[in-house]
This record gives C-alpha cells, structure tokens and sequence, in this order.
C-alpha cells in the first residue's frame, strides 16, 4: 500500500513526488514512456524563473535527480484503470496491481500532430507546438503557423508581435474562433492568411527552410519560405481510464476545482491534462504543488 500514487512523469507528476515525498509520504511514481512529457523535446526553454535558458531535457533531467535523491520509488508502467474501494483505491496497470491511499493523476496531453512529407526531420528543431514557449526564438525571422481555432488565432497575434512575417494557413474557407480575436489579426500587416490548403512536405538541408502546401481543391503547390512552423489544431488528453472516477469535459479533460480536487475524493490532478486555460511548465508544477498539498490533508483526515 503506498500513500500516494502519481501517474505521469511530466514537470506535474515529478512536481508532486517532491511535495508528497517531502512532506514524509511514500510515493510511486509511474510513467508508461520516458520522462518529461512535451517540455523535454523542447530546444530552449527561457521562461522559468532562476534560469535564463535552459534545454527542455535539461530541465527535466534536473527534476528527475531531485525526485531520485528524495528515493521516491519509480516505474515504468502504463495505468489501465482504477478502483475506488473502501478506504484506497485499487490501479490496475498493463504489468501489475497497485493499492494507493490516494492518486494523483498527472498523465499530461499530447499536440495533435499533422503527418507530412519530412516531419520528422524537423519536429522538436523548426516544428514547434507552443508559440508562448518558442514564439521568441523566431524575433524578426519568418514563420508558418497552421490551425483555425481560437488557439491558432491567439498563436497569430502573438508571433506578430515577433516575427517578421507570420503566414497563417487553415483547412478549412474560415475560422472557427472568436470573431474580435479573428478581426484582430486581419488588421496585423505581418499576418498574411490562406485558406483552404493542406500541409504537404517540408522542406531543408539541415534547418527548415520552406513549407509546402496543396490547395484542397486545384491540387495546385503553395510554397512559403519560412524558419519555422507553428501547429496549433489541438492537443490531445489520456484521460479515457479514469472516466470512472473522474469527470471528463467534451475535449476530454478532467473537471477539477481551484484546488485540484476531482470528483472522486482522494483522487486529484495537475498539469496539462486537467482543463484549464493556460497551459505551461510553470501553471502545471503550480498545479502539482496544490495537488500533492491536498493529497497530504486528505491522507491526514
């Protein structure tokens, strides 16, 4: 029986390992791949308070040996489900069963990727997911940000505020975000928007240098010199196993209260894969913090 479970080895789930485990609980940690979740495939991060500039994996390494020299127990295993029962909750894993005290679930989310030609040459040096974390590295360069929701047109009005040239491409003949956000940038002269194109290859020796796209209905190229590209059509959360302790919005994540409570007493969330409206490093170890702090009062009572 351990006191607190922690699903997710991201920036949240390492966060509440050092919160619980400081405050004299025993901890377990699981994680199903590697640690780090979206921050560790990031080139630079700049916007962590103490560090000017710092790699994603960097980071993350320094939270991993901070979690290990408190001997927080760690595993590599993937949740399948939960159980509430009497007093602890039963997590059935892909390997094994385990009784904890209390969960908390920290399993993040993942971007909603686009599968083109040369993807993968690019992705985690000139793709990025998050203009707030990278908007900054492309000051005065030119960039492609792809997507159509309120997200994308944020994403838009930001990188304009950096970038030379922000060439704004959708799917679909129009927006589907807020009109004053979409009125906004239609008045920004470094946005040049088009419509109804599909990403197709990209294309560089070693760094990006153009983007291609294929208009949906003549088939015909657009070509756009870029240093970078922006997708911004959606994250995904892994939340579908908890959904019988947990309640879940129409996009799939967990409903919880300022304190990250769910609706399952004794069960609690940080992170990315709580519903929220900013999601970064800072606001998910903020989470974790209110979440293991929880955790410790609810095992307390």
């Amino acid at each position: 029986m351990v006191d607190v479970l922690i699903i997710g080895g991201g920036p949240a789930g390492l966060t509440a390992a050092i919160y619980a485990k400081r405050s004299g609980k025993s901890v377990l940690l699981l994680e199903k791949e590697s640690f780090g979740g979206q921050i560790a495939s990031s080139p630079r991060v700049e916007n962590f308070p103490t560090i000017k500039s710092i790699s994603g994996l960097e980071l993350i390494d320094r939270m991993v040996e901070q979690v290990t020299e408190l001997d927080v127990d760690i595993d590599v295993d993937e949740v399948k489900h939960i159980e509430k029962h009497d007093g602890y909750f039963e997590v059935t894993t892909e390997y094994t069963t385990i009784e904890a005290l209390s969960v908390i679930i920290a399993t993040g989310c993942i971007p909603r990727e686009i599968d083109a030609e040369n993807m993968d040459k690019f992705r985690n040096k000139n793709v990025s997911y998050c203009a707030v974390c990278d908007g900054y590295f492309y000051k005065d360069k030119k960039v492609v940000l792809i997507g159509d929701g309120n997200t994308a047109l944020q994403y838009a009005e930001l990188l304009s505020n950096y970038c030379q040239k922000v060439y704004l491409c959708t799917l679909f003949d129009r927006f589907f975000g807020e009109e004053v956000v979409e009125k906004s940038i239609r008045e920004k002269a470094n946005i040049e928007i088009t419509h109804n194109v599909s990403l197709k290859r990209l294309e560089g020796l070693d760094d990006l240098e153009k983007v291609i796209f294929e208009e949906t209905s003549t088939k015909e190229e657009i070509e756009f010199v870029a240093d970078g590209l922006f997708i911004a059509i959606g994250q995904v959360p892994q939340n579908d196993c908890f959904e019988n302790v947990v309640d879940l919005d129409k996009a799939g994540y967990i409903i919880s209260n300022d304190q990250c409570e769910t609706k399952t007493p004794g069960i609690f969330v940080a992170g990315d894969c709580r519903q929220k409206t900013l999601r970064q490093v800072t606001t998910a170890m903020g989470d974790a913090a209110i979440a293991a702090t929880n955790a410790v009062k609810y095992l307390s009572k």
